[in-house]
Protein backbone atom coordinates (compact mmCIF):
# COMPACT_ATOMS: atom_id res chain seq x y z
CA UNK A 1 0.00 0.00 0.00
CA UNK A 2 1.80 3.10 -1.04
CA UNK A 3 1.49 6.30 1.01
CA UNK A 4 -1.18 7.99 -0.96
CA UNK A 5 -3.50 5.35 -0.23
CA UNK A 6 -2.42 5.44 3.51
CA UNK A 7 -3.33 8.78 3.77
CA UNK A 8 -6.35 8.48 2.49
CA UNK A 9 -7.23 5.42 4.54
CA UNK A 10 -6.48 7.34 7.66
CA UNK A 11 -8.73 10.23 6.61
CA UNK A 12 -11.67 7.83 6.19
CA UNK A 13 -11.16 6.07 9.57
CA UNK A 14 -10.72 9.40 11.36
CA UNK A 15 -14.23 10.50 11.44
CA UNK A 16 -15.70 6.90 12.54
CA UNK A 17 -13.05 6.19 15.42
CA UNK A 18 -13.43 9.33 16.65
CA UNK A 19 -17.02 9.00 17.01
CA UNK A 20 -16.62 5.28 17.85
CA UNK A 21 -14.24 6.57 21.06
CA UNK A 22 -16.35 9.24 22.14
CA UNK A 23 -19.76 7.96 22.33
CA UNK A 24 -18.32 4.22 23.79
CA UNK A 25 -16.67 6.02 26.70
CA UNK A 26 -19.55 8.47 27.25
CA UNK A 27 -21.83 5.97 27.22
CA UNK A 28 -19.88 4.34 30.28
CA UNK A 29 -20.52 7.22 32.06
CA UNK A 30 -24.31 8.00 31.54
CA UNK A 31 -24.76 4.27 32.75
CA UNK A 32 -22.57 4.74 35.92
CA UNK A 33 -24.18 7.90 36.45
CA UNK A 34 -27.91 6.39 35.87
CA UNK A 35 -27.31 4.05 38.38
CA UNK A 36 -25.84 6.10 41.30
CA UNK A 37 -21.93 6.73 40.37
CA UNK A 38 -21.68 11.15 39.55
CA UNK A 39 -18.18 10.39 38.98
CA UNK A 40 -17.76 10.74 35.37
CA UNK A 41 -20.13 13.91 35.44
CA UNK A 42 -18.16 15.65 38.50
CA UNK A 43 -14.85 15.19 35.92
CA UNK A 44 -16.70 16.21 32.64
CA UNK A 45 -16.43 13.17 30.98
CA UNK A 46 -19.85 12.37 29.69
CA UNK A 47 -19.67 14.57 26.60
CA UNK A 48 -19.43 14.11 23.06
CA UNK A 49 -16.58 15.87 22.63
CA UNK A 50 -13.73 13.87 21.90
CA UNK A 51 -11.01 15.66 23.65
CA UNK A 52 -11.56 14.42 26.45
CA UNK A 53 -11.59 11.37 25.92
CA UNK A 54 -8.83 10.90 23.52
CA UNK A 55 -5.44 9.70 25.50
CA UNK A 56 -2.36 11.19 22.82
CA UNK A 57 -0.30 8.15 23.01
CA UNK A 58 -3.27 5.45 22.77
CA UNK A 59 -5.77 7.06 20.58
CA UNK A 60 -3.06 8.72 17.97
CA UNK A 61 0.29 7.87 18.06
CA UNK A 62 0.13 4.08 18.59
CA UNK A 63 -2.63 3.60 15.82
CA UNK A 64 -0.80 5.53 13.67
CA UNK A 65 2.68 4.19 13.87
CA UNK A 66 1.32 0.34 14.02
CA UNK A 67 -1.00 1.49 11.15
CA UNK A 68 1.61 3.04 8.86
CA UNK A 69 4.61 0.28 10.09
CA UNK A 70 2.03 -2.75 9.16
CA UNK A 71 0.85 -1.55 6.39
CA UNK A 72 -2.74 -1.71 7.99
CA UNK A 73 -2.77 -5.20 8.81
CA UNK A 74 -2.25 -4.78 12.64
CA UNK A 75 -4.05 -1.80 14.62
CA UNK A 76 -4.17 -1.21 18.25
CA UNK A 77 -5.30 1.57 20.39
CA UNK A 78 -7.33 2.84 23.47
CA UNK A 79 -9.00 5.71 25.05
CA UNK A 80 -8.63 7.48 28.16
CA UNK A 81 -11.15 5.21 30.42
CA UNK A 82 -14.11 7.09 31.79
CA UNK A 83 -13.56 7.09 35.64
CA UNK A 84 -16.04 4.47 37.46
CA UNK A 85 -16.37 4.01 41.36
CA UNK A 86 -18.43 0.79 41.24
CA UNK A 87 -19.25 0.97 45.03
CA UNK A 88 -21.04 4.12 44.75
CA UNK A 89 -23.36 2.28 42.10
CA UNK A 90 -27.04 1.53 44.05
CA UNK A 91 -26.54 -2.59 43.49
CA UNK A 92 -22.36 -2.69 42.92
CA UNK A 93 -22.73 -5.91 41.36
CA UNK A 94 -25.73 -5.75 39.21
CA UNK A 95 -25.11 -2.39 38.17
CA UNK A 96 -22.09 -2.91 36.82
CA UNK A 97 -22.88 -5.21 34.34
CA UNK A 98 -25.39 -2.59 32.80
CA UNK A 99 -22.14 0.43 32.89
CA UNK A 100 -19.71 -2.09 31.45
CA UNK A 101 -22.67 -3.20 28.52
CA UNK A 102 -22.94 0.23 27.71
CA UNK A 103 -20.05 1.08 25.77
CA UNK A 104 -19.61 -1.81 23.41
CA UNK A 105 -23.83 -1.23 23.39
CA UNK A 106 -23.14 2.35 22.25
CA UNK A 107 -20.97 0.39 19.28
CA UNK A 108 -23.38 -1.34 17.90
CA UNK A 109 -25.82 1.29 17.41
CA UNK A 110 -23.24 2.82 15.84
CA UNK A 111 -22.54 0.37 13.56
CA UNK A 112 -26.36 -0.26 12.91
CA UNK A 113 -26.27 4.06 11.90
CA UNK A 114 -23.40 3.70 9.71
CA UNK A 115 -24.67 1.44 7.84
CA UNK A 116 -28.51 2.61 7.17
CA UNK A 117 -26.16 5.90 6.29
CA UNK A 118 -24.81 3.89 4.00
CA UNK A 119 -28.36 2.31 2.28
CA UNK A 120 -29.91 5.92 2.10
CA UNK A 121 -26.66 7.46 0.78
CA UNK A 122 -26.82 4.76 -2.35
CA UNK A 123 -31.04 5.20 -2.35
CA UNK A 124 -30.17 8.55 -3.01
CA UNK A 125 -27.76 7.97 -5.68
CA UNK A 126 -24.85 9.19 -4.07
CA UNK A 127 -21.93 6.86 -5.24
CA UNK A 128 -18.88 9.27 -4.23
CA UNK A 129 -16.40 5.96 -2.80
CA UNK A 130 -14.93 8.73 -0.09
CA UNK A 131 -18.32 8.86 1.79
CA UNK A 132 -19.31 5.22 0.97
CA UNK A 133 -16.12 4.23 2.65
CA UNK A 134 -16.16 6.07 5.46
CA UNK A 135 -20.06 4.21 6.22
CA UNK A 136 -18.36 0.99 5.68
CA UNK A 137 -15.36 1.98 7.78
CA UNK A 138 -17.67 3.14 10.67
CA UNK A 139 -19.56 -0.13 10.12
CA UNK A 140 -15.99 -2.27 10.85
CA UNK A 141 -14.41 0.07 13.59
CA UNK A 142 -17.60 -0.24 15.71
CA UNK A 143 -17.94 -4.04 15.20
CA UNK A 144 -14.54 -4.45 16.11
CA UNK A 145 -14.79 -2.64 19.08
CA UNK A 146 -17.83 -4.03 20.24
CA UNK A 147 -16.40 -7.51 19.61
CA UNK A 148 -13.18 -6.58 21.29
CA UNK A 149 -14.47 -4.78 24.38
CA UNK A 150 -16.43 -8.17 25.06
CA UNK A 151 -13.63 -10.08 25.34
CA UNK A 152 -14.43 -12.12 29.08
CA UNK A 153 -11.13 -10.74 30.74
CA UNK A 154 -10.56 -7.49 32.92
CA UNK A 155 -9.87 -4.87 32.15
CA UNK A 156 -12.08 -5.20 29.44
CA UNK A 157 -15.96 -4.67 29.41
CA UNK A 158 -16.48 -8.03 28.72
CA UNK A 159 -14.53 -9.34 32.12
CA UNK A 160 -16.41 -6.69 34.25
CA UNK A 161 -20.21 -8.27 32.85
CA UNK A 162 -18.61 -11.49 33.52
CA UNK A 163 -16.80 -10.54 37.07
CA UNK A 164 -20.89 -9.11 37.81
CA UNK A 165 -22.86 -12.31 36.41
CA UNK A 166 -20.73 -15.04 38.10
CA UNK A 167 -21.10 -16.02 42.13
CA UNK A 168 -19.47 -13.66 44.74
CA UNK A 169 -16.21 -16.42 45.03
CA UNK A 170 -15.03 -17.00 41.05
CA UNK A 171 -16.30 -13.13 40.92
CA UNK A 172 -13.49 -12.15 43.00
CA UNK A 173 -10.98 -14.91 41.68
CA UNK A 174 -11.79 -12.90 38.41
CA UNK A 175 -11.71 -9.97 39.03
CA UNK A 176 -8.17 -10.25 40.81
CA UNK A 177 -6.68 -10.68 37.52
CA UNK A 178 -7.36 -7.05 36.17
CA UNK A 179 -4.17 -5.51 37.09
CA UNK A 180 -2.65 -7.82 34.27
CA UNK A 181 -5.39 -7.94 32.55
CA UNK A 182 -4.30 -5.69 29.40
CA UNK A 183 -0.42 -7.34 29.43
CA UNK A 184 -2.74 -11.11 29.18
CA UNK A 185 -5.08 -9.73 26.35
CA UNK A 186 -2.02 -8.12 24.31
CA UNK A 187 -0.25 -11.46 24.66
CA UNK A 188 -3.27 -13.01 23.47
CA UNK A 189 -4.02 -10.89 20.78
CA UNK A 190 0.00 -10.96 19.22
CA UNK A 191 -0.39 -15.02 19.53
CA UNK A 192 -3.35 -14.84 17.32
CA UNK A 193 -5.90 -15.83 20.52
CA UNK A 194 -7.79 -13.00 20.48
CA UNK A 195 -8.41 -12.89 16.66
CA UNK A 196 -9.17 -16.70 15.92
CA UNK A 197 -10.88 -17.79 19.14
CA UNK A 198 -13.05 -14.67 19.60
CA UNK A 199 -13.01 -11.92 17.17
CA UNK A 200 -13.50 -13.75 14.47
CA UNK A 201 -16.72 -15.78 15.50
CA UNK A 202 -18.31 -12.69 17.86
CA UNK A 203 -17.68 -10.73 14.28
CA UNK A 204 -19.24 -12.88 12.10
CA UNK A 205 -22.37 -13.09 14.34
CA UNK A 206 -22.49 -9.30 15.07
CA UNK A 207 -22.39 -8.58 11.12
CA UNK A 208 -25.36 -11.15 10.79
CA UNK A 209 -27.17 -9.62 13.26
CA UNK A 210 -26.48 -6.25 11.35
CA UNK A 211 -27.47 -7.62 8.39
CA UNK A 212 -31.07 -8.68 9.40
CA UNK A 213 -31.22 -5.51 11.01
CA UNK A 214 -31.10 -3.66 8.13
CA UNK A 215 -32.86 -5.75 5.94
CA UNK A 216 -35.69 -2.84 5.37
CA UNK A 217 -32.66 -0.26 4.54
CA UNK A 218 -31.61 -2.86 1.85
CA UNK A 219 -34.82 -2.77 -0.06
CA UNK A 220 -34.02 0.72 -0.56
CA UNK A 221 -30.83 0.12 -3.05
CA UNK A 222 -32.57 -3.27 -4.84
Amino acid sequence: MDTANLIQTVLIYALPVLFAITVHEAAHGYAARHFGDNTAWMMGRITLNPMKHIDPVGTILMPLLLYFATSGTFLFGYAKPVPVRFDRLRHPKRDMVWVALAGPGANLLQALLWGALMYLLLAAGLQERFFLEMCRAGVLVNVVMFAFNLFPLPPLDGGRILVGLLPWKQAALLARVEPWGFFIVMALVIAGVVSSLWMQPVMGLTYSLLELLLTPFSYLVR
